[in-house]
């Protein structure tokens, strides 16, 4: 029986989401805040798994934006969610008519997510119609996407913001923070696996042409974890190599990604990522210790410990509705989102490296 990725990795997540989404939730959420300043409208682009699954219970959770509007090219949904969540018929738009979105004063963010192939496209029109954009990861499928996504926010003037939900979540910030202070002492090596054990299936997670394939699926999670653990940039891609357990399935994408990342300062960082296995780790080993995030990227249940028995214990709050809550307020207050942009645009280039790495077999520096 084909396993749907999202529910196989996190069922746990998945089953209070199931709870949120089976009870009587309020028709309509006040606009405003306390101190009268009005909450932002988020129109979704896509009303797949993770919108429906995620993101639209995690805005019944929220204190800074609401779920104002849909975009969707399934009609047959469009009465469910506005049942669901009382979205007026002024909020619901296809693919086609969503650039019109231009003139809807209730909805000021737009956040994709739909096939990474498509979140270029979707930004941009987004973007155009003077709304700011939140793009679910993986940002683009190349470089030059996540470049042209950027420029048209720019050019808009509207803040642009990619969904990694774990930068984030606490235990990762306080990763992201060891980075810098160095509690543990230099970092000599780091280790980030991201992957899960999906079935058979079909769909777009299977098509090269539409950013399926472990590495831009997962790859990401990894990836990332690699840059805010060592706060770092990477300089080369050392090596890479895919693994196809099942070649009956996996005819266009990679099923596993084994990557070794070059530093500048000489940290060994290694990174794996998979539809076919299951691991969640990050580990960063020191002169003076070690300390871990397992399991790493889950929606809830992210925890970790270190050498000297520092416990980083889970929170149980909404990840979803604490990045949006974050990214909100940050358009509120017009400021830099915590997660812009570039973030994405710099896991891609990598992507695409190292792809390169694998195809040629051989060690690819990054401009």
């Amino acid at each position: 029986m084909a396993l749907n990725r999202r529910k196989f990795l996190h069922h746990a997540a998945l089953a209070t989401s199931s709870l949120l989404i089976n009870c009587q939730l309020p028709k309509q959420q006040s606009k405003t805040l306390p101190n009268g300043e009005k909450k932002l409208g988020i129109a979704l682009v896509g009303l797949g798994g993770y919108s429906s699954g995620q993101i639209a219970p995690a805005l019944q959770l929220t204190k800074n934006c609401y779920l104002a509007g849909i975009v969707t090219g399934s009609p047959e949904k469009i009465p469910v969610w506005q049942e669901k969540y009382g979205i007026k018929d002024s909020n619901v738009y296809n693919y086609e008519n969503m650039h019109t979105i231009a003139n809807n004063n209730e909805i000021d963010v737009v956040y994709v997510i739909v096939p990474t192939a498509l979140h270029a496209k979707y930004s941009i029109i987004a973007a155009n119609a003077g709304k700011h954009v939140w793009c679910e990861k993986p940002m683009a499928m190349t470089v030059e996407e996540c470049q042209n996504i950027i420029d048209v926010c720019d050019r808009n003037k509207v803040k642009l913001s990619i969904g990694y939900r774990m930068q984030h979540e606490p235990n990762t910030q306080t990763i992201i923070g060891y980075a810098k202070s160095k509690p543990y002492g230099a970092i000599n090596e780091v280790k980030s696996f991201a992957g899960y054990a999906g079935g058979g299936g079909k769909g777009w997670r299977f098509q090269k042409n539409m950013g399926g394939g472990a590495l831009y699926d997962m790859g990401v999670y990894a990836i990332n974890g690699l840059r805010y653990a060592t706060a770092q940039e990477p300089i080369a891609i050392k090596s890479a190599a895919h693994i196809i357990k099942r070649p009956a399935l996996f005819t266009e994408v990679d099923e596993t990604t084994e990557f070794e990342l070059e530093f500048a300062s000489g940290i060994t960082a290694l990174g794996k990522t998979s539809v076919g296995e299951s691991y969640n780790l990050l580990r960063v080993d020191c002169e003076k210790g070690w300390y871990q995030l397992s399991p790493m990227q889950s929606y809830n249940g992210v925890q970790g410990e270190a050498s000297d028995g520092k416990q980083l214990n889970v929170y149980i709050e909404n990840q979803q509705a604490r990045q949006m809550d974050n990214e909100a307020l940050a358009i509120m207050e017009n400021r830099s989102p915590l997660v812009p942009g570039v973030e994405g645009l710099k896991d891609i280039r990598i992507v695409q490296a190292i792809f390169a790495a694998a195809e040629r077999k051989e060690r690819i520096v990054l401009d």
